[in-house]
């Protein structure tokens, strides 16, 4: 298992391994805590398997809150299986913690990474006693693109027909979103002012791509009965523009949508500092108990 090599490792660096530091301890109990369950397939496209990785807890009876996670990479890059310091804050926190592997863009354009997470959702819905999974305490979450498809999950309507491909099921509520520097605006980024050539290429071959990009975009979907929304976005972000951030928590401000913007001064496309992450995770911790999470 990934997470046992991961915790040995954190193990034999220690140089006083009869006295563990409190964080290299709490590492040695996460295998007791979690039981791991890696390349799970959710879906099969043309004969691919699409897959997850499920850290669930074994060490409790009752359904537990849930963090579903994206990785980013425009739509066109990145894997799961690179994630693994993204998820340690949500083990330590004692959460559910499902990383989400999907389709990439230069061989499956758009909207199939967005159909994806769909699938995902609603097998994670009918396998919730399998992992132990409160399905009404799912929170997305993900960075830059990987955020894009958070909120696309929490946002964009069922009946947008985005999910009428998946396996037969029901699809679960979201409960709150994380959303890490993700794009809200689509069509900015495949042919606006910061038109970017990773995003360009999820809609390679696409017929009217703008008009797919407007219903993909979050912010075409604001609206007052959404779940609660936390960004966190750098100001000097010249990958994902700072102002994609600014402009979904204007417009989620009208509603009555619990939301909040965290901004990271002179941050760029993630790489925070450890004072700005510690920050950051105390935000989202406090974020979603008053969400009542």
């Amino acid at each position: 298992m990934r997470i046992t090599t991961f915790v040995l490792a954190l193990l034999l660096a220690t140089p006083a391994f009869a006295q563990l530091t409190p964080s290299a301890e709490w590492a040695a109990e996460v295998e007791t805590r979690y039981q791991v369950s890696i390349d799970v397939t959710y879906m099969s496209q043309a004969g691919a398997d699409l897959a997850m990785d499920v850290y669930s807890r074994r060490d409790v009876t009752t359904p537990q809150p849930t963090l579903v996670f994206f990785h980013g990479g425009f739509w066109v890059a990145g894997n799961k299986n690179t994630q693994i310091m993204n998820l340690m804050p949500w083990l330590e926190m004692g959460w559910n913690v499902v990383n989400v592997g999907y389709r990439l863009g230069r061989t499956s354009p758009a909207p199939a990474a967005v159909i994806d997470g769909f699938c995902a959702l609603r097998f994670l819905n009918k396998e919730a006693a399998r992992f132990n999974i409160d399905t009404q305490k799912i929170v997305v979450s993900g960075q830059s693109a990987g955020g894009h498809l958070a909120m696309a999950m929490a946002m964009i309507p069922h009946s947008q027909g985005f999910s009428s491909g998946c396996p037969a099921g029901e699809d679960p509520s979201v409960a709150a979103v994380i959303n890490w520097f993700g794009v809200t605006d689509v069509q900015d980024v495949i042919s606006g002012t910061n038109r970017n050539e990773n995003a360009a290429t999820w809609f390679g071959g696409v017929t009217e791509p703008l008009a797919l990009a407007q219903r993909l975009s979050p912010m075409t979907y604001v609206r007052n009965d959404l779940p609660p929304i936390l960004s966190i976005h750098g100001d000097a972000d010249t990958v994902v523009p700072y102002a994609h951030g600014v402009n979904l928590h204007r417009a989620l401000a009208t509603t009555n949508v619990r939301n909040q913007l965290v901004t990271i001064p002179g941050g760029g496309h993630g790489r925070f500092t450890p004072e700005q992450r510690n920050m950051i995770y105390t935000t989202i911790q406090e974020f979603l108990m008053e969400a009542g999470l």
